[in-house]
Formats: C-alpha cells, structure tokens, sequence
C-alpha cells in the first residue's frame, strides 16, 4: 500500500467531490489503458496490479483532499495543458451528473415538487464556462457512442438521461459490474425509449384499461371505497411490462404483495378476475363459504398469463391493513416456491412488493427486509420494489413530517439496491424503467426499487375530501389532464393513431366491462394446472381425529445412530461432545431422552418419512439454551456438520437457518413459507418467547386470523421459551393469554408439553395429520434437563400426543378429594412437592393442549375421580396472565354439566402489570406460596416460613 501512497503523493491538493471522477478515470484505464492519455497513463501505471484493480486506492482518492473545496490542480507532473485541465473538468461533470442528476430530474407530475438547486451540474462548478460548450472532449466512458463530442452535446445527452421523467440513483453500488451495466443501459438509451408504433398502442391500451375500471366503478358505485389507482395509472402497463419481461426469460412464477392503492384494478387488468365478481362484492355478496371473509381490497388471487416465454403463473398474496407487513410474507412464499422448484437462482420465481411512499419509509420491517435479502436463509435472488409515490402519505401526511431522508426509497441504499425514480405522466419512460429493474434483477439476483412518482386524484378514499388538508395540491390536480389523455394526444401527435382509434379503446373496455368479459390482456382461461399448490388433500378433515404417529422402534434406533456419524477428523467441543454422545445412548435406548434428543428425533423420523422440514430463529442451530445443537462446529477449521441433513440418501430438504436479529420480518417470512409448502413442517423459535412480542402484527392478522379471513390455512410452528425461572420480567412469558385470547373457531393449536415424548408426538403430528393449522408452542428452559423431565424410546415409539396426561403415581383415585389442574413447567413443582409431603388425597393432571380445549378427554378424567370436593387450577403466571382466564370459565361448563358440587379455585402469582418480579429471592418466595395453595399445605407443615 505503500507504493500506492507514493503515488498519490502530489503538490497540491484534490477535493472530496473529485474522488469520483478520478475512480472513473481510473476505471477506464484498467479497462482499456490507451483510452487514456499518456500523462494519466503513466500516473495510473505507478499503482500496484491485482485482482482488486481500484478498490484498495479507492480510499486513497478520497482522501486526497479532505481540506479543499475544489479542484486547484491535478498531478501537475500529467497535466501538460489548459485543454487537459479542462478535459478533466468534463470527466468530473459526467460523474457530478451520474452522482446528483436525479436532484435536477423531473419527476412530478403535477410541478409542485420544489427541487433544491445543484450547484455540482454547474460548468463553474468544474472549471468550464459556456464558451466550452463547442469544444469536442474525450467522452470516457460516457456510454453515448463514440469516443468524442463537445461539451454541448454532452451536457444535452446528460441532462435527458439524467433529469428528464427519470431520476436514476445507482453510484452508491460498490460493485462496479453493476454500476457500469446500469450505466451502459441508461446512457445507451440517451433518453430516447425508441418503442414501436405497437409498442405505444399497448402502453395506451393498459392505461386505458387502468382509467376505465377506475371511472367504470367511481359511476356505478358512488363514494364506494376502491382506493383507486386513479394518479397513478402507469403503474397497470408497470405491471405488465414486468411480468411479461419476466415470462419472456423463463419466469414460471410471479409472486405480488401490495397494499389497497391499485389493488382492484390489478387485479381486475393484469390478473384476469371476472368484473362481474368484482361487481358482486360491490354488491355485499359473500365469496366466502366460512368465516369473517374480508374486505375486496385485502384479498388475494392466483391466474395463469400468458407470456413471450409461455404461461407464468400469478399470485396475489393476501394482506390486512398492517401494510408493509405483507413484503416479507411475500418473501417466504418465494422461497418456497424456488425450493419446490429447485429454483437455486431465483429464475423460476419472481417477487415483485408494491409500496406506498409514506409506509416505505416509516415502517421498520421494510428494513427488516431487505436486511435478509441476501443472507443465506432468507435470499430470493433480488425482489422488483414498486413505490406508488402519491407524494401524501396516507391521508394529510406532508413528505416534511413523513420522513427525515430526501426521499422516500433511502432505505433501500442500505443494501446497494439501484432506486429509479420516474414520472409517472410518462407511460414510456415507465415501461422503460421496468425493463430496466427486472432486468438488473435477473442479471445480479439483487432487489431493485422503483419510485413511481404519481399522485392521488380522489384523495386517501374515494369518500375522503383531500382539498381540506392539501388545497394548493388538488387545485392542480382539479385541473390536470390524466395520464391517459396526454398520452392519447401525445400519440396523436405523432401519427401514432389518430383520435377515432384511440376514443374506441374507450368504448371497446367499457363495453366488455358492461359484458362481464375478463379484461386482463393475456389471461390463459384453461390455465396448466400443475403450477398450482394442491391443498385439497389439507381440507375437509375432523380436527379432533386422532392420528397416527408411531414408528417402528428398531426404524428409531437407526436414525439415531446415523446422526452421530460425523466427517473424517470433525473435532467438536468437549460439551457438545458429551452432549452428542448422551444423545446417541438416548436415542438407542440405553438411557432415557430428554428434550433435544426427543425433538430432534422426532425431525429425523419426519425427513426419513418424506417430509420437508425448515427451522429457523435467532441461535436454532445451538438452542438458546443449548439443548439442540443440530448444528456442529469444528473446532479445527471452523466448517460445520448438520447431521440431519444426512438422514439418509436423497431425502427431502432439511434447512436450519440462525435468522437475523428480527422477529417480525422474519416471522412474517416463515407464515409465507408454511402457507405454500404443506407436505413440510415449518417452524419458527423466538430467542425468548417474550420476543414474539415484536412479531405481534403477524400474530394477530395472520396467524390467528389468516384461516377465517382468507380461507389460507397454514401449518407453520411457533416455539416460543416460557417459564418461571426468577429472570426478571422479560425473559418467563410467552404471553400465553395472548394467544388463547385469540383462539376461536378451530383457528390454532396452543400446546403446553412437559415431556419429551410430547414434543415429539406434537411435532410429527403437526406434519403426518393432513391438517394444517398453526401450532404455539409454550416449549420449556429449565426442562430441557430436569431429572424428571425424561421419556423412554417406547413411549416414542408407541405413544401419541396426550391432551390431557392424568395423574401418573399410583394412588387411590377415591381417596383423591382435591384435584389440582395445571400445564407446563410447574407441574414438576407441584408433583416434587406432593411426593415429598404425601399428600395422597390430592392428584396433579395436567392439560397439554389449551386450545382446541379438550373437553371430553377432561371430562373422562375428572369422572375417575368420584370424590373430589375442590379443583384448583395452577398456574406460575400473575391471575391476569396465562391461562387462568381462558380456562375458568370452561371449567365452570364442565363441573356444571358433571352435576358435582365441586369448588374451583385458582393457585398462582396475583394479577400484576409485568409478567413477573426482577428478584429471585421475590420469585423464590412468590413459587413456593403458590404451590403451597395449589396443594393446600401450611408453612408447619412444609417446614417452610410464609
């Protein structure tokens, strides 16, 4: 490095803004050393060679100098003449124009958008005056087509690439393949889109398309909401532009996530929904057979298009209202879908997630998002983003109050993603921009933003007076012509068409529309089948069927030998060594299994069985409390070993992935996952089930209500750590009265196992029964290795998932005049306590499953029990917490239809506003209390002080 700092090492100084221009120079060289003169050649010749050609002198440019505000001179010793000096005043004008066009480009379309001056696109700025302007100049690498031009001819082909209807931010891309390919086709193009006569009618058509349904519907259905497209009507030809460009390379999916704005007229003008379906739930009609259904403007829809490539399959993800929440789950499908494809690239399955302006920038899971873009469990090969930028966020939002950043799309820098901004008024420049984003997508597996610089002709709603908040604003907007109806005359014009012509696509939409006929311009009508997701064998069936879930117990002992096998001279830990070698001895029958060797058996019997199998979280391959380690490092080289992925020869994908630090996005991503693989079981793992606090969105509207809202049904598995262990607020609940709250119609499963053979059957019913229903998981800490906390390899073997687990010492159940209820980890407690006192009249039953409520598994046991005269329900959480709530009243149901006279009574923590106490002597003290209620024992008599 040395010698490089040698090299720079000049008489005067160069200012910041000059590193670009210089890199680009260099850039040059590298690439063609005689494209540059012999003075800059000689210079460049003095820096060392390597693979890395100008990243390790790229610091060194910028701080050549840091103190300067301009350039005085560079390299006197290269700079021979005035004509030179000059020459590299037009290099740096090139790179100020590629830097901060975008800041000159005009991209609303009503005018109103105040742009700050840019001084850097000044000639001034660079040494020049006007008078150069006639003066022919090296163009560089100034991709215009020939090697020379004037300064005049320059500054006009940049300014119509630059700062015309497109705004193009890509030189914060570090990667210079992919700056130089977006160079070449922006600056190739030199702000001429040159579509054919045909071409144009297209554009035109779709936007024709896009107005008609919105006045078709804004006349038939007065002051309804639609949340129309009207402002924004080139985003339908965006559209379409892309996915045929998509199917035209050999896409055979495109996957959508967007928001209201639009969604309707997308639906109707690209994916081919029947109007007249459309009309109905105008209408009030209901197209759902259960349920709360939804509103139009949330729901989902899949159609077969046809495309230069052949048939490309849609689908429209569903969303609530939570607006961005929807790009994740959207994610998720993908990846899916490429799984099921055996899509490595991301060429089979685009994703493509429409943004409002104001949710893009002011909602965290977007960056959530793209942070997991390119990691190794969550990447799609690159998403197309589409900002529909009304320039008022939601309803009175001014940009100044929406955001701190110049525009909205900032974020997506944080990822190198090129933005592209464009007006919206120019229906050729956004077909062109389209082209462009899916192409760099599929070129560089990268994601990709579009600014769709629009506006709202009907406000937030369509009964929403937008003049009342913004009245400068919809003064132009009153006024303004529509997309359409500039682009019709524009193509007039030019002879294109003439106005019969034009006015008949008016009335040949209408008329269709009027006929009910699909209006989507490429729908297949009899679509290939086969590139559906067949979910028929998922529905219909019993939830309370039992099904099998045994397994032949020599089948067992082999898959866990196998998984012990490791790579020749793989060296673990010496813990994880002990743990491993435990586990084989478990998981052969010589000792019995505790919680990681169960669970993870219970994997190896699901993958030999044919089953996909995904787990991801923030430490799943470990286990945040170490009890997993499915995952295997190398204590010598750093590699590591999953040995369920090695089950056995070509089994089905097993995948393990330590996620980002992110709940919500990434749970959002797993939801989208299990809707779209159901022959698989997919689970997520909160650090600590508290995190699943920061998810709460996904929870609420889509794992909970997915099913009613949507008909979506999903098996996804949320395991979430919970448990009373005297660590302080945060780190005891899962929040399981959230969850039961939430449980209605047969929507989830919430399951509080205590054993490890419960595990194991839960988890292998979730995938073997054909129904898919989200299962919560209130998984243990500190039964991962209680002494009692174990089962046998029988029990695996033989067994099944226990709803109810009654009373297991061997007591007289006549004598059993108390019965105490719980679920979870105070089981142990309470069944420890009751031995050590032998208390023979009081029996410990346990209910694993809260939701479905067993009632008549509980009903038979408390049958067998003719004498009890108390039940007492027992719980760790505070009485506004856990299940107390949710379980009481089902209790009083069932001792009233039994007919008993039986008291009920609740044993645990009172009612407090945090879910536990931040002293372990406290919680020390509050656990021991309340066993002793639960089993109606005074201080004497456990030798114990209250």
């Amino acid at each position: 490095m040395q010698d490089v700092a040698d090299a720079l090492r000049l008489d005067t100084e160069l200012s910041a803004d000059s590193a670009a221009y210089i890199e680009e120079l260099y850039e040059q060289y590298l690439t063609s050393p005689t494209s540059v003169t012999e003075d800059w050649r000689q210079y460049f010749d003095k820096f060392p060679k390597g693979d890395q050609p100008h990243s390790s002198v790229r610091e060194q440019f910028l701080l050549l100098g840091r103190n300067s505000n301009r350039v005085q001179a560079v390299v006197q010793s290269s700079v021979s003449s005035d004509h030179e000096r000059r020459q590299i005043g037009v290099l740096q004008l090139i790179a100020a124009y590629r830097n901060r066009g975008h800041q000159k480009a005009k991209l609303d379309p009503l005018g109103l958008a105040k742009r700050e001056d840019v001084p850097d696109l000044d000639l001034s700025a660079h040494g020049l005056t006007k008078s150069d302007l006639d003066t022919v100049f090296n163009t560089s690498n100034l991709a215009i087509g020939k090697a020379e031009a004037t300064l005049g001819e320059m500054v006009e082909t940049m300014e119509s690439i630059y700062c015309g209807s497109i705004g193009a931010e890509y030189m914060h891309i570090v990667d210079t393949k992919e700056k130089r390919w977006i160079q070449q086709r922006l600056e190739g193009a030199r702000g001429q889109f040159n579509f054919t006569n045909d071409q144009k009618k297209a554009l035109l058509e779709r936007l024709t398309a896009a107005e008609g349904l919105e006045k078709f519907l804004g006349n038939k259905y007065v002051g309804a909401k639609r949340f129309g497209v009207e402002g924004g009507e080139s985003f339908i030809p965006m559209m379409n532009e892309i996915i045929q460009r998509a199917g035209s390379v050999g896409c055979k999916e495109v996957v959508i996530g967007m928001p209201h704005r639009g969604r309707l007229n997308l639906l109707v003008n690209i994916m081919g929904k029947n109007p007249a379906d459309l009309f109905g739930e105008f209408e009030g009609k209901s197209i759902h057979k259960k349920g709360s259904g939804d509103v139009k403007y949330h729901q989902g829809f899949s159609s077969n298009v046809m495309t230069p490539g052949g048939e490309v399959h849609l689908a429209l993800a569903f969303n609530p209202s939570h607006l961005e929440i929807v790009g994740p789950v959207v994610e998720g499908s993908v990846r899916a879908r490429q799984v099921r494809r055996k899509d490595i690239g991301g060429d089979d399955v685009l994703p493509v997630i429409v943004h409002g302006d104001a949710a893009f920038a002011g909602q965290g899971v977007n960056q959530e998002t793209f942070q997991m873009s390119q990691t190794r469990g969550y990447t799609v090969g690159g998403t197309v983003h589409i900002v529909i930028n009304n320039q008022v966020g939601f309803t009175t939002s001014d940009p100044r109050d929406a955001r701190s950043t110049e525009y909205c799309t900032d974020v997506a820098k944080m990822v190198q993603s090129p933005i592209f901004h464009v007006n919206g008024d120019d229906p050729e420049a956004v077909a062109f921009i389209a082209q462009l984003a899916h192409d760099f997508r599929h070129t560089f597996r990268k994601d990709v933003v579009i600014d769709l610089f629009c506006y709202r002709r009907r406000g937030h709603n369509e009964a929403d007076e937008p003049s009342a908040t913004q009245p400068l604003m919809y003064q132009v907007i009153n006024k303004k012509p529509t997309t359409r109806t500039l682009y019709a005359d524009q193509l007039v014009q030019q002879k294109v068409l003439d106005r019969a012509e034009a006015d008949k696509l008016i009335e040949d939409y209408r008329s269709d529309l009027e006929a009910g006929n699909h209006v989507a311009n490429a729908l297949v009508l009899e679509p290939n089948t086969k590139m559906f997701v067949d979910w028929k064998p998922y529905l219909g069936h019993d939830y309370t069927d039992v099904w099998d879930t045994t397994i032949d117990i020599n089948r067992l002992k082999e898959l866990g030998e196998g998984m012990r096998k490791l790579p020749e001279g793989f060296v673990m830990q010496r813990q994880v060594s002990k743990v491993i070698d435990d586990r084989l001895k478990m998981q052969t029958g010589e000792m019995p299994l505790n919680w990681g060797a169960a669970e993870t058996l219970a994997y190896a019997t699901l993958i030999d069985e044919g089953y996909l199998v995904r787990i991801t979280g923030e430490d799943v391959g470990r286990g945040t409390f170490s009890h997993r380690h499915a995952k295997l490092h190398n204590q010598v080289d750093g590699s590591t070993y999953i040995p369920l992925c090695h089950v056995k020869e070509n089994q089905p994908r097993f995948a393990l992935y330590d996620s980002l630090l992110s709940e919500e996005a990434v749970l959002a991503f797993e939801y989208g996952y299990a809707t779209t693989i159901p022959n698989s079981l997919i689970i997520w793992e909160a650090q600590f089930g508290d995190f699943a606090n920061c998810a709460q969105v996904v929870i609420d509207q889509f794992i909970a209500s997915g099913e009613t809202k949507w008909e979506r049904v999903c098996g996804l598995t949320m395991l979430l750590p919970h448990g009373f262990e005297g660590q302080g607020p945060e780190h005891s609940s899962a929040r399981l009265e959230r969850f039961l709250q939430l449980c209605a119609e047969d929507n989830m499963q919430v399951i509080t196992p205590t054993t490890p053979a419960q595990i194991f059957h839960a988890l292998r019913r979730q995938a073997v029964r054909p129904i898919r229903k989200p299962m919560i998981v209130m998984s243990p800490k500190s039964l991962l290795r209680h002494k009692l906390a174990t089962s046998t390899l029988e029990e695996l073997a033989t067994g099944t998932f226990q709803t109810v687990i009654d009373e297991v010492d061997q007591i007289t159940k006549s004598d059993v005049t108390r019965l105490v209820l719980c679920g979870g980890k105070v089981y142990y407690d309470l069944i420890e306590k009751r031995r050590e006192l032998e208390l023979n009249n009081i029996a410990v039953v346990r209910i694993e499953q809260l939701y479905p409520y067993p009632e008549q598994r509980l009903a038979e046991v408390l049958a067998a029990y003719p004498n009890v005269k108390d039940v007492v329900w027992c719980q760790e959480e505070p009485k506004n917490q856990g299940a107390w709530l949710f379980i009481a009243p089902r209790l009083y149901d069932d001792i009233l239809k039994s007919g008993k006279q039986i008291r009920i009574s609740y044993a645990g923590r009172e009612a407090s506003a945090a879910p536990a106490c931040g002293s372990p002597y406290l919680h020390a003290k509050q656990q021991a209390q309340l066993i002793h209620d639960a089993l109606a024992i005074e201080a004497e008599q456990s030798g114990e002080t209250k």
